[in-house]
């Protein structure tokens, strides 16, 4: 995911893609553990937007 389209979403709707980013973050991590994950890339690419959707959340609430 883009910053960009980071940056449109809503409060709510970043709220929402956060947990789902933690939640995917959790099963590819279960699927490691298990041997059954087929792209490493994944992890990786899952770890970044979810970054980048908590740095979003932080500066908003800086603003404010």
């Amino acid at each position: 995911m883009k910053m960009k389209q980071i940056k449109e979403m809503t409060n709510e709707e970043l709220d929402r893609q956060i947990e789902e980013f933690r939640k995917e973050k959790f099963n590819l991590r279960a699927q490691s553990k298990r041997g059954q994950l087929e792209s490493t890339a994944k992890v990786k690419q899952t770890r970044r937007d979810l970054a980048r959707a908590l740095t979003e959340k932080n500066a908003r609430a800086a603003k404010a």
